[in-house]
């Protein structure tokens, strides 16, 4: 069993930074394939960023590559997105999520575990 916990959201103007927290509880963090994933209002659940179980492997969706970097600290059960160049399309909730194996996936369906999100808000 897993349990996330997702900080960092806030309020920022188009161009700014800020930089997302996933805290998860459990033995096992380090088997687990992380992602963050987002959703607005209105609209569907949009993938944003995987990472393997190790940390070694990433996927960027098309429209964050180059903008947002996602990394991991197995040691203190953590992922992070540090997210720049922010625009007011990234306006969302930000949900972190845990999936059993090494693999990464850009799927929502092969995900376990889920957090509760956190809002980014992004004004132009």
């Amino acid at each position: 069993q897993v349990h996330l916990v997702e900080s960092g959201g806030g309020l920022v103007q188009a161009g700014g930074s800020l930089r997302l927290s996933c805290a998860a509880s459990g033995r096992t963090f380090s088997t687990y394939s992380m992602g963050w994933f987002r959703q607005a209002p209105g609209k569907e659940r949009e993938f944003v960023v995987a990472v393997s179980s190790s940390g070694g492997a990433t996927h960027y969706s098309d429209s964050v590559k180059g903008r947002f970097t996602i990394s991991r600290d197995n040691a203190k059960n953590m992922i992070y997105l540090q997210m720049n160049s922010l625009k007011p399309e990234d306006t969302a909730v930000y949900v972190c999520a845990a999936k059993s194996g090494t693999w990464l996936s850009t799927s929502p369906r092969d995900y376990n575990y889920w957090g509760q999100g956190t809002q980014v808000t992004v004004s132009s």
